[in-house]
């Protein structure tokens, strides 16, 4: 069978034995709904449990936007106008917002990626600013969560009289599902809170994990943290397997976050009726593939449709190659990834992204790792402690005579945005 993956910016065409594909991951048909537009415009005139923005803006001298950076697929040029039009019905004029940008410890988001962003006519007409999350002294220190992580936040977003977010409400690996509280934390907090939400205890806990918010302990500390904040409004805008969008949700940033998960859910889960010696996924496709760092998300997905002892193939563009300097620094002296995690649980290590080489060192416990991707070279490539293979076909091949020549493959063609389940009783 040929099958499409979501692959770069333009896909990857592949094709796979018909006797061993037991199953393709997609999501269910899209029910008939409104456009984007529509749905935008709904949401903001009949916010969940809070007034509308305007409302809310009026008498305020100021407020602060804040939106995901460029490694998220977030149609921010549909969604962002409305917003500011409905702060400028409330009295806010441009000089009086600041559009923040949550970048946690990524890079900044350069000036051409925020033009691509935001439009041009945006970044022109209003104030404009990355997250430094490396700057101490531009934070407030605003307490500890119950989780003993130490809060401190960026003071623009602090001090704005009125404070907003807008994110992508989708699974996330460690805190259940992204967007909304995370735009603060980790998005807009310092290094030393960073560390702290990405601890080993706290990503090594058991519910911190896909889909999962009741438990999980790095959602309670992004809670806690964007609520010592301030946040008053959230717009959370959930994509669906095309990244088209299923669903806009506004209001209380509580209430309408619950909201877009279950949203979410609905739209990136697929059932299987068991897990398989072989799966095949992607990072995700552009820009979530853009990195290794990255595309360890599709890995973690993939550890819960593999059997303990398989395979997972991984296809990833990695066009932008590993990641920050700190994380590629990390894997390339790292000899082992057992020492590695007796390290971390030691304390021994603490450096910035190691929490994501933790992530990849528990589907290693699980799982062999294959690779293809044509961003890195070979020789890069075996320093991440995977197999490389010179394509999928190739790498299918290889686990074909790994597992044998009936085994069972299930397909994840787009990677961590289609999650399984696996059916009860299975």
């Amino acid at each position: 069978m040929k099958l499409q993956l979501d692959y770069g910016r333009n896909g990857l065409m592949v094709e796979l034995p018909d006797a061993n594909v037991a199953g393709v991951l997609e999501p269910a048909e899209a029910a008939r709904r409104a456009g984007p537009e529509e749905m935008l415009r709904k949401a903001l005139q009949h916010p969940a449990g809070a007034p509308r923005l305007a409302e809310m803006a009026r008498g305020k001298k100021s407020a602060c936007v804040v939106v995901p950076d460029h490694t998220r697929p977030m149609p921010l040029r549909l969604a962002l106008p409305p917003i500011l039009e409905g702060l400028a019905q409330g009295g806010l004029t441009p000089e009086r917002i600041l559009i923040l940008i949550a970048t946690g410890l990524h890079r900044p988001s350069s000036d051409a990626e925020l033009n691509a962003m935001l439009g041009p006519e945006i970044t022109a007409r209003y104030r404009v600013a990355n997250h430094v999350a490396t700057d101490r002294a531009a934070h407030r220190d605003l307490g500890v969560t119950t989780t003993g992580v130490p809060v401190l936040v960026d003071r623009r977003y602090c001090e704005a009289e009125l404070r907003v977010a807008l994110g992508l409400v989708e699974p996330h690996f460690m805190a259940g599902f992204s967007g909304g509280r995370k735009l603060v934390c980790p998005g807009l907090c310092a290094e030393e809170t960073i560390r702290g939400f990405h601890s080993p205890a706290l990503i090594g806990h058991a519910d911190s994990i896909n889909l999962r918010l009741d438990g999980n302990l790095i959602h309670r500390t992004s809670s806690e943290a964007a609520a010592l904040a301030g946040m008053e409004f959230a717009v959370n805008l959930v994509l669906d397997s095309a990244k088209q969008t299923a669903g806009i949700f506004a209001g209380e940033p509580s209430a309408c976050f619950r909201q877009a998960t279950a949203s979410a859910e609905s739209h990136a889960t697929a059932p299987i009726s068991a897990r398989a010696p072989i799966v095949l996924v992607t990072g995700g496709g552009h820009p979530l593939d853009n990195t290794w760092y990255q595309t360890i998300k599709g890995l973690v997905a993939a550890r819960e449709a593999v059997e303990p002892g398989g395979t997972i193939l991984v296809a990833s563009a990695m066009a932008e190659g590993i990641g920050s300097a700190d994380f590629q620094e990390l894997i390339f002296s790292t000899k082992s990834l057992e020492t590695f995690m007796e390290e971390i649980a030691a304390g021994r290590i603490r450096r910035n992204d190691q929490w994501q080489l933790q992530e990849f060192a528990l589907v290693a416990r699980q799982a062999r790792v294959l690779l293809y991707s044509d961003g890195l070279p070979e020789a890069t490539q075996r320093k991440l402690f995977v197999t490389p293979v010179r394509s999928v076909e190739a790498g299918v091949a290889e686990c074909l005579t790994r597992h044998g020549p009936r085994a069972r493959l299930l397909a994840m063609p787009h990677g961590p945005y289609v999650l399984p389940l696996v059916k009860s009783g299975t």
